[in-house]
């Protein structure tokens, strides 16, 4: 494998964070040209003194006081804003683009990337769920490549790989279940942000880990996959594997199925979209197929998590409905981890949400993003209701 300079959107949060690790642990065949972060600048601090990358971005002026002097020490040019992000996107100098920032705030980057004709390792779900049709139109048009980063996503790409797509029966993706996945649907109306943040397997961010909880996650990855496969919603299928071992597994007609399997590791994946086409060593463990036992899949419980079925009904009807379902999603959630609304008016403030909205298609990113302000509003308007009521 040749060197590559790489720029990481969102380099403090967890995906960042272990996309470093990675980084570091493949020694000179990463150079690290360009991070991102919004206001996490001690963490930012440390890895402008470590990987001394060429620019940096931060969410605003502030901050961009607040980390100029660490900056400037190293010869870093430092951006902010939108405008920032999306400058690193465009990067010249970087071969790959790793979008790992959190919401729609990633939609602008990745597709300024796209347009650039770079190839982008996508671990933002909003920029696809809400604006896939026209991030894969403008891939294809430009010659960039998209390389998920999600596990599940990645499982796929990798058993799909030197397979036609019009092999492919079925794409499987698999749940862990997540944190409530045992308990009755009274007690996860009243479940505490602190149980929800209880993941039996991974560690991800706040926001994240809620969506997981809601299986809401999950349904984003449908839509993902609808996107980055080219499969229809009635071909993509998600079953519970609780041991987070098998990633997710691909079916095609002659009735072969495909897994991958390793251990619950998000370094694997990503060091898998950094290096391809490559495999290189790494420090993640191997499975213990003797300690792992036996392995079983069960069908999600849509009574329980509803959000899944919700995520499935907005990738059918198309258009702007992903867009206005994610952001709706985003407003909801972090009023949950406020502590202003209980855990099953998440669903309710998304139905609502969904049910006023008026389809339109989402064919240019000015219609997207007029969806993504329009349910936002919404969003917060029902959330500040529900919190005013109890």
């Amino acid at each position: 494998m040749t060197m590559k300079k790489i720029a990481i959107l969102g380099s403090t949060g967890s995906i960042g964070l272990n996309a470093l690790d990675v980084a570091s642990s493949l020694g000179g065949l990463i150079d690290v040209v360009a991070l991102t972060a919004n206001r996490n600048i001690e963490v930012l601090a440390g890895q402008i003194e470590r990987f001394k990358p060429c620019m940096v971005a931060v969410g605003d002026e502030s901050a961009a006081r607040d980390i100029a002097g660490v900056a400037g020490s190293h010869g870093t040019e430092v951006l902010c804003g939108e405008d920032g992000l999306v400058r690193i996107a465009e990067l010249e100098d970087a071969d790959l683009i790793l979008n790992a920032v959190v919401g729609g705030v990633g939609i602008a980057p990745t597709l300024a990337a796209v347009r650039a004709g770079k190839t982008v390792a996508i671990a933002n779900k909003e920029c696809l769920v809400a604006a896939g049709e026209v991030i894969t139109r403008e891939a294809k048009a430009s010659g960039s490549s998209l390389i998920p980063v999600d596990s599940e996503h990645s499982a796929v790409f990798q058993c799909l790989k030197g397979e036609s797509r019009s092999s492919v029966r079925k794409i499987v993706l698999t749940a862990s279940g997540g944190p409530l996945v045992d308990m009755s649907a009274g007690e996860i109306e009243q479940v505490r942000a602190a149980e929800a943040l209880r993941h039996p397997n991974w560690t991800m961010g706040r926001k994240v880990t809620i969506d997981s909880a809601t299986l809401m996650n999950k349904g984003f990855e449908v839509i993902e996959a609808h996107w980055l496969f080219g499969v229809d919603p009635d071909r993509i299928d998600v079953v519970v594997e609780r041991k987070s071992v098998v990633h997710s597994l691909v079916e095609f007609v002659d009735g072969t199925v495909v897994a991958l399997l390793s251990e619950p590791d998000m370094r694997l994946p990503i060091q898998y979209a950094l290096t391809y086409p490559d495999r290189m060593e790494t420090r993640v463990k191997g499975l213990d197929f003797e300690a792992m036992g036996s392995i079983s899949f069960e069908k999600p419980d849509y009574d329980r998590f509803p959000c899944l079925r919700l995520a499935f009904d907005a990738i059918r009807a198309g258009g702007t409905v992903p867009a206005v379902l994610s952001a709706a999603d985003e407003v909801a959630v972090e009023a949950f981890l406020e502590g202003d609304i209980r855990f099953g008016d998440i669903y309710r403030i998304l139905c609502e949400v969904v049910a006023g909205h008026e389809r339109r298609e989402a064919d240019s990113l000015e219609a997207v993003m007029e969806a993504d302000g329009w349910a936002r509003r919404e969003a917060g308007e029902i959330a500040g209701k529900v919190a005013r009521r109890r």
